[in-house]
């Protein structure tokens, strides 16, 4: 038995003489980066809406469709601000008798109906009851305290109150969503 160890112990040291002691491990770093690429700050609206017909003295109301805000610029500190405004409204030759003006026209953003990302997406006007004139432009929807990209949409509401001394006729307008 012990002519066997001794045979495998010098079979081992002669392996070790010919291959040299075993290497020590090696180790190298790579240092490496990538990129984030930024995109941009956007709102998209619907192409067109109708708020049907009423009658001189009483109101058109109807939702507007969803309007949509998609922040894309991958920021640190992801914010923004969705404003709203309103032209008159005006049917024929645009006669003082032809046009309603957009201190006759109210606007509610409601909640969102739908939000992406980090943050915390807050309606200008939650209901009805917050309705403002869009004579001015008017807060629609803000987003705060987020980081990266994200997207918030809203279904918002559109009141035109119609002027007893409105003449008949298909008035048209426009409704301006911008965001920054």
């Amino acid at each position: 038995m012990r002519i066997k160890h001794t045979i495998v112990i010098m079979a081992l040291a002669a392996v070790a003489t010919v291959f040299g002691p075993a290497p020590a491990a090696l180790a190298a770093d790579t240092p490496t980066t990538f990129g984030i690429t930024a995109g941009g700050l956007g709102v998209a609206v619907p192409a067109s809406a109708n708020l049907g017909s009423a009658s001189p003295g009483a109101s058109a109301t109807a939702q507007l469709g969803t309007v949509t805000v998609t922040d894309d610029r991958a920021a640190l500190a992801a914010a923004w601000t969705a404003t709203v405004s309103a032209t008159a409204f005006t049917t024929g030759a645009a006669t003082p008798a032809e046009t309603i003006a957009n201190t006759a026209v109210s606007y509610w953003s409601g909640p969102a109906t739908a939000t992406n990302g980090t943050g915390t997406a807050t309606p200008g006007q939650a209901n009805a009851g917050a309705a403002v004139v869009l004579s001015t432009g008017q807060t629609a929807f803000t987003w705060s305290a987020g980081n990266g990209n994200n997207s918030a949409a809203w279904n918002p509401t559109l009141v035109v109150a119609i002027p007893a001394t409105a003449v008949a006729g298909t008035y048209s307008g426009t409704v301006t969503h911008s965001v920054a």
